[in-house]
């Protein structure tokens, strides 16, 4: 019985040991339905080659970039319970009593497009599509009812011999799983019954060795298919996989695989299934049910749960160590020390065994055993000679073996610094000092008993961080009062504001290099033993410039750990960059993680790097970090112009070499969102983006994955986004072009309406200043016409004045001579009338006296007076008169009627003076009877008519 129970023990804690996981938990970040606004349940996951994330979701399709969630209904409504990507970016999707896929449409947007109308009408009634599986050209949609088979643009159907389990492709072979008759193969386009498996649920098939395939069932655990054989696969782990149903397994990698569970998380197991590490709720898990599984293109591990969605970055570099899994402790410090890791916390002191063949012990297995008599704070381990000691919050002990055995003094001690072998008198060889509550004490190790030597130089302060320059002094500082240096012997001296410290509170005195350094509020200084003083450090300025720096931590390469800004890094010689002979390597997953006001690095070796925090310890890769780094990737994930209804102009679930997209003026904004799908570094990207026809240059690198712009003027543009890892690499660029049209009134057409406006406008114009110009030279010419006019009326009032002048003195003269003419007229007619009264009285005289020889002896006066009537002198001077007033009218009568006598022409003139017959008689010395015989021959000589009237013809003779 006793050796019964024995072997039940050594048995118990056989298993035990193999089923323990590593002490290295990565990180693991959950999404709720919260993050992703849609339903809790994740049933399947994919990736396609760009790195976006799709998720089968009782909501509809789920999408993320590494920034942001997207979710895309079918159109009916209905659950999405599994998916599959092609090559060209399709995603296949089956739902409740559908199968389709979603393709990125011209804009980069999924579309949804069904397949269930491409059916026979007898097969168009399913229930749940569980499995989807791309084998070359054809897609497979796996119901429990069949399997629909889509190629060549035809589909098939294949029934169930009774219920389709599950369906995979494993290589180039497609398997699948039926209730009743087991394993079957696609070969040759059917089904082909591989083995038996019908008292079983198999859930899964994968790749394990050679030919031979890795089988999960859910109740009965792991087998091997060899052939056509099942040959159950015992483990370690069997107990556990019966306890949580197994709901299938994923190859990770060479001999490691992800077992999901309904129960109990995912179990990460070796080819011999032996456990290697366990991820449920106690790890961080908001779940235990693993309904899916995804190893992504970095290596990360996503986990489609019942409740939400878990990223577990097993592929980190960074994991961490929590020597209690369910007690949250503050680690503190850590130490490596005779094959053992010690971790010292706020409640104890706990160890675990290293293996030598384990270079990175965050892979070690095991558990931590706590150390005897340290319950309580331990704040600082010093490995010295062949001892650890340990400084608690009750005083000094030392760990011998799986024990602590307290030391003097019995006061609370911060830790230790070796100062054995130094120059100046009394210091013995293993001696260190010990920082105390109450100041800093000396102690050495004699024959294996440590004793104290006494306080230095009686400084009764609390002093946590100190530094050995090698020299002979110890320099400390207090995190309100500044900086000590104390020589050993000698008085201390303080140094604060007065002697170059920027303040004196905060500061974190360091030895590196030859040199004291104090990491303050404003930068690196170090002390300058010429000045005796502290001066900004002329090598690390460069670096941190004045921002806060609260830790410092050489490491044994000369390299320079620090916390600045809460952030976690390192200035490493060895690994010089383009512009410097170092490179700074930020750590942004522990960004905020280290324990504030108690900070703990501990850089071993490169490949074990621990980093105190609030619950446990941070283990860092450092040699795998920088090797795994990875390309740097930036998706563009939309671009939205915003206008009264904003627009979605690019979906994101394309290759982002689109053609450039033209848009109206009054889209003249736009919101742009992009992110990384880098999810092992997701704090660790940052962001730069150019908008090439605005922009003049890349903007600050930032974190923030969404650029906005407004107002944008009329013009053609190029956005551009590019990535940044925290180790300096820097993605290509995703660009969107897009180009804003003017307004119509902004066009080419528009701009040639304005220039023929400008020239038809110019015309008018110039048509106007023309016409204007005729105006004012018209009016010129009327304004010249008017003045010529007047000047001509002037000159013609001048010229008729003169006339008138003229004409008056030629109307005197005429007169004057009209005048003379009528006077010589008178006068003739006067005398004509004497002699005619003298030759009458003579006459009567005669007749009277009748006597004949008066009548002879007269008769010689009769002749005078007869011949003074006919003599022509009077008339030729008359004629010259008449003439002169008359226009030379006997002239002109006498040109035109050659034919007229003397006589006529006399009688003529008299006419034309008015003159009465009886005038014109006497004055021709005719009788009146005479004078009409005249008028008739002269009217006849005239030839005129009977009715013209002599004297108007001959008025209007000139």
């Amino acid at each position: 019985m006793k050796r019964i129970w024995l072997l039940a023990v050594f048995v118990t804690r056989f298993v035990t040991a193999w089923c323990q996981s590593a002490i290295g938990i990565p990180s693991i970040r959950s999404f709720t339905s919260a993050d992703y606004h849609a339903s809790i349940e994740a049933w399947d996951i994919g990736q396609d080659r760009r790195g976006m994330l799709y998720f089968a979701n009782n909501d509809g399709l789920l999408t993320f970039d590494g920034s942001y969630w997207k979710t895309y209904p079918l159109p009916n409504k209905v659950t999405i319970k599994s998916l599959a990507i092609d090559a060209k970016g399709w995603v296949f999707v089956g739902g409740t009593d559908e199968i389709g896929y979603f393709s990125p449409g011209d804009r980069g947007i999924l579309t949804y497009h069904s397949l269930k109308e491409r059916l026979p009408k007898v097969a168009r009634q399913f229930a749940d599509v569980w499995d989807i599986v791309i084998a070359g050209e054809a897609i497979f949609f796996r119901t429990n009812e069949s399997i629909i088979e889509w190629a060549d643009g035809k589909m098939r159907n294949f029934d169930a011999p009774r219920a389709w389990q599950t369906m995979t492709l494993v290589g180039s072979e497609l398997y699948a799983a039926d209730k009743a008759n087991g394993l079957y193969i696609f070969r040759g386009g059917n089904w082909e019954r591989l083995c038996d498996g019908a008292s079983m649920h198999i859930t899964g098939v994968v790749d394990y060795k050679k030919d031979t395939l890795l089988v999960t069932t859910q109740k009965n655990g792991l087998f091997l298919l060899s052939g056509k054989h099942l040959i159950p696969k015992r483990t370690a782990i069997d107990g556990l996989l019966k306890d949580n149903l197994l709901n299938g397994g994923r190859k990770l990698g060479e001999d490691r695989y992800a077992l999901g569970t309904v129960t109990g998380g995912v179990l990460i197991v070796d080819g011999n299934g032996n456990m290697i590490e366990r991820f449920s709720t106690g790890e961080g898990l908001p779940d235990n049910n693993v309904q899916s599984m995804l190893t992504d293109s970095e290596g990360n591990l996503w986990l489609g749960l019942q409740n939400g969605i878990a990223l577990v970055h097993y592929a980190t570099s960074v994991r961490l160590i929590k020597p209690v899994r369910d007690n949250q402790l503050v680690g503190n410090t850590v130490r490596v020390f005779r094959d053992r890791l010690y971790v010292g916390t706020s409640n104890g002191l706990y160890s675990l065994a290293l293996d030598p063949a384990v270079a990175d012990m965050s892979t070690l297995k095991g558990q931590f055993t706590e150390v005897e008599n340290t319950k309580g704070q331990v704040w600082g381990l010093q490995e010295v000679g062949d001892d650890l000691l340990v400084g608690h919050q009750d005083g000094v002990s030392v760990v011998r073996g799986d024990k602590a055995t307290a030391l003097p003094p019995g006061m609370g001690v911060w830790g230790f610094l070796p100062v054995g072998g130094a120059s100046g008198a009394g210091v013995a060889r293993d001696e260190v000092i010990a920082a105390t509550y109450t100041g800093l004490v000396r102690m050495t190790d004699s024959g294996g008993q440590w004793g104290e030597r006494g306080k230095i130089n009686g400084l009764y302060e609390s002093l946590p961080v100190f530094a050995y320059d090698g020299r002979g002094t110890v320099w400390a500082s207090h995190p309100y009062r500044g900086v000590f240096r104390n020589p050993l012997p000698g008085p201390f001296k303080h140094y604060g504001v007065a002697e170059g410290l920027p303040s004196l509170r905060n500061n974190y005195i360091v030895a590196w290099r030859d040199k004291i350094l104090a990491a303050t509020e404003k930068g690196v200084y170090e002390y300058d033993a010429a000045a005796d003083r502290f001066v900004m450090s002329g090598v690390l300025r460069p670096i941190f410039g004045d921002t806060s720096v609260e830790y410092l931590r050489p490491d044994r390469e000369g390299n320079l750990w620090f916390v600045s800004d809460q952030r976690v890094g390192v200035v490493d010689f060895g690994k010089p960059s383009a512009s410097a002979s170092y490179s700074v390597v930020y750590f942004p997953g522990l960004k905020g993680q280290t324990v504030k006001g108690f900070t703990m690095i501990y850089p071993y070796d490169k490949a074990n790097v621990f980093i105190g925090s609030n619950n446990g310890v941070f283990h860092l890769n450092y040699s795998r970090y920088l090797q795994s780094a990875g390309k740097v990737r930036v998706l563009l994930g939309s671009v939205e112009a915003i206008a009264e209804r904003d627009s979605l102009l690019f979906g994101g679930y394309e290759s982002v070499d689109v053609k450039r997209v033209r848009l109206p003026n009054r889209w003249s904004s736009f919101h742009f969102e992009y992110a990384s799908p880098m999810f092992t570094q997701a704090n660790a990207i940052e962001y730069s983006y150019q908008l090439e026809g605005f922009d003049r240059d890349w903007s600050d690198w930032s974190s923030k994955p969404e650029k906005d712009y407004t107002n944008l003027s009329p013009g053609e543009y190029r956005f551009r986004v590019r990535a940044r890892d925290n180790l300096g690499n820097v993605s290509e660029a995703a660009v969107f072009p897009f180009a804003v049209n003017p307004a119509w009134y902004q066009t080419g057409w528009a701009y040639l309406g304005y220039l023929l406006l400008a020239v038809g406008v110019f015309w008018l114009i110039r048509r106007r200043q023309e016409r204007r110009l005729l105006v004012h030279q018209k009016k010129y010419e009327e304004e010249q016409e008017r003045r010529n006019y007047l000047h001509s009326l002037e000159l013609d009032r001048k010229e008729k004045g003169l006339i008138a002048l003229q004409n008056a003195k030629l109307e005197g003269e005429l007169q004057w001579k009209n005048k003379e003419l009528a006077t010589a007229t008178m006068h003739l007619v006067e005398r004509g009338g004497i002699l005619s009264s003298i030759k009458e009285e003579l006459t009567v005289v005669i007749k009277r006296l009748n006597n004949p020889g008066l009548t002879h002896a007269f008769k010689p006066v009769f002749r005078m007076i007869s011949d003074t009537e006919k003599r022509d002198e009077d008339w030729n001077r008359f004629s010259v008169h008449f003439d002169e007033v008359h226009n030379n009218f006997l002239a002109t009568l006498k040109t035109k009627y050659p034919q007229l006598s003397s006589t006529d022409l006399k009688l003529c003139a008299y006419l034309r003076l008015n003159l009465s017959s009886k005038e014109i008689a006497q004055l021709l010395n005719i009788s009146l009877k005479g004078v009409e015989v005249s008028r008739y021959r002269l009217r006849k000589k005239l030839g005129l008519a009977t009715e013209t009237n002599l004297n108007d013809f001959l008025g209007k003779i000139s």
